[in-house]
């Protein structure tokens, strides 16, 4: 694959397709989207734009091998490689997620008994961080979150609704990831703390991280987002 060096493109989607099989309905086959094609750059955010139903979530998915392609490619910059993540063996997509895309969804995936702070600090401390300093940026974090230092030492299982999707919040921004997928990060939160989101997305662009995410809030979107992608259309809002 060929790259232009001014843009510096960290994905490439080619052509995705992408058709759900009711398996208990008969086989039928319900097409959500076909042919789509999408690049995205260092230091840009590209929002997915749509009706609900025109598969803004599925491609998200797609894009992090949650789902799998009918057809098409999706081309991660993962250091000095290209992974196609619709066929890369599965320790290999396990490889680019831990390294180099995160995800950033409003539902966190309570861990029994592991605390706020250690839950955040989790990915950074798997890619060999220092226990301590990644305890200190997961602090740092849910401190800009407006979560009490009453509640780091705390599992989140008993938190708000909003708590968790903070503490998810956190979690996803703690790793400096190069690529990050963000799927409705602010639903639910209150101004203040969605204006915090905003600030991490444009820090995370400032330092080169190429961002695909799904914004329900039409200011926030507004705020951080460089293009649009209409899903359904298949092409970039004028």
């Amino acid at each position: 694959m060929t790259e232009n060096q001014n843009q510096q493109p960290l994905i490439r989607v080619e052509n995705l397709s992408k058709t759900f099989t009711l398996h208990v309905q008969g086989d039928a086959r319900i097409p959500v989207f076909a042919d789509l094609s999408l690049e995205v750059a260092t230091g840009e955010c590209v929002a997915l734009y749509g009706p609900s139903g025109t598969g803004k979530s599925t491609l998200l998915r797609s894009l992090y091998a949650n789902y799998k392609p009918g057809g098409g490619h999706v081309w991660v910059r993962h250091g000095d490689d290209w992974v196609d993540m619709a066929t890369a063996a599965p320790h290999r997509v396990l490889e680019v997620r831990r390294e180099t895309m995160g995800y950033v969804s409003q539902f966190l995936r309570v861990i029994p008994r592991v605390s706020a702070r250690d839950i955040v600090a989790e990915p950074l401390h798997a890619l060999g961080r220092d226990l301590e300093a990644a305890r200190a940026k997961a602090e740092v974090l849910l401190e800009r979150l407006n979560i009490p230092e009453a509640m780091w030492d705390l599992a989140p299982a008993t938190f708000s609704g909003g708590e968790q999707q903070r503490v998810n919040i956190a979690r996803g921004f703690a790793v400096d990831y190069p690529i990050l997928l963000l799927d409705e990060p602010t639903a639910s939160l209150d101004a203040g703390n969605r204006a915090v989101v905003v600030e991490l997305i444009r820090e995370a662009k400032a330092r080169g991280s190429a961002l695909v995410g799904i914004f329900h809030d039409d200011e926030v979107r507004e705020a951080v987002a460089d293009r649009i992608f209409d899903v359904e259309a298949g092409a970039l809002a004028a």
